[in-house]
């Protein structure tokens, strides 16, 4: 498969977190200027996004939810194959059929995006048993939100793989947000982590705006789901900068709350850390910016360039 593989440079990192920040702000842009889909972005989370798929082999195998960006890029997505997706256009990973909610790339090993909020738990579930029974290689990770973990399907899921003992990796990125409602209006407790522990399954709680930490803690989960075979939950604590869907002005969020956790963004944090350290300066994070950027302009003209489907194409790949 052709996904990315990281060589442990922490400067690999931030060029992915970059390009996902480029082409979720431009992907708004274009929703507000020209009635391009709207999306559900994933800004100020790809620390959490970035970090996991860092830590993931070539066997591995992801099923994500609606905020799949993050996820997709990390793991090697053409952003102009994703752009032309959404606009609805043939040279789209699903041929302009999916649109930014469904999307699966199966060279990238990614099975499904799943509108459904918590659809990808109970699927990754039939995933996980598939590659135990017939004894391939690769961890199934499946991305959801703290949303998704308040609903049946989560504690169904992890009851099912621990009973079974399947080599899922559940990543729970907290956002603090369920749509328009707050994680405090839903759930008594601050970490979702903790839910695992009555079906015996290991878990952890980090940081997920620093990709460092979440790499380290998600290589650290992997090694252990491949040499027990037992699932591992892993909650990564972010927050969600954008709005639920754009267009949308947030006009529900507490100010305070959200210039708290903008002053903890990934991506300045990570930016000053490695100038401070030395290992990167401003005149080479000058020209990391400016690639993200010219690889979004050339996505944008790309999909802009992209046929859409023929209508003779309306019903093929539909049904298998």
């Amino acid at each position: 498969m052709s996904v990315n593989t990281y060589d442990g440079r922490v400067q690999d990192l931030l060029q992915t977190m970059l390009l996902i920040r480029a082409y979720e702000e431009r992907a708004a842009a274009l929703q507000a200027e020209s009635g391009v889909p709207g999306t559900c972005t994933s800004v100020g989370q790809e620390a959490s996004a970035v970090g996991v798929v860092a830590a993931l082999g070539a066997d591995d195998l992801i099923l994500t939810n609606h905020r799949s960006a993050g996820h997709l890029l990390a793991r090697g997505a053409d952003p102009g194959r994703l752009l032309a997706e959404v606009m609805g256009r043939r040279a789209g990973y699903c041929k302009g059929k999916s649109g930014s909610l469904h999307i699966s790339a199966k060279e990238l090993g990614v099975i499904l995006t799943s509108t459904i909020v918590g659809g990808e738990l109970a699927l990754a579930t039939g995933v996980g048993l598939s590659q135990k029974m017939l004894k391939r290689p690769g961890v199934v990770v499946c991305f959801f939100g703290d949303g998704a973990a308040c609903e049946g399907r989560f504690h169904e899921s992890l009851n099912l793989a621990a009973v079974w003992q399947l080599p899922i990796l559940y990543v729970c990125e907290n956002n603090q947000w369920q749509a328009f409602v707050h994680r405090r209006e839903t759930m008594l407790g601050d970490s979702i982590a903790s839910w695992a522990t009555p079906y015996g399954i290991d878990s952890a709680t980090v940081d997920g705006n620093d990709v460092e930490q979440v790499r380290a803690l998600a290589t650290e989960a992997l090694d252990s789901i491949r040499a027990s075979g037992r699932p591992f939950l892993l909650e990564t604590r972010t927050y969600r900068l954008r709005g639920h869907f754009e267009p949308d002005d947030q006009a529900y969020v507490d100010p305070d709350e959200l210039a708290a956790w903008r002053a903890r963004d990934p991506l300045p944090r990570l930016q000053a850390r490695l100038l401070e350290s030395g290992q990167l300066d401003a005149r080479a994070l000058s020209a990391m910016e400016s690639d993200a950027q010219r690889r979004i302009d050339a996505a944008v003209a790309f999909a802009i360039d992209s046929p859409y489907p023929a209508i003779d194409e309306l019903v093929t790949d539909v049904y298998a």
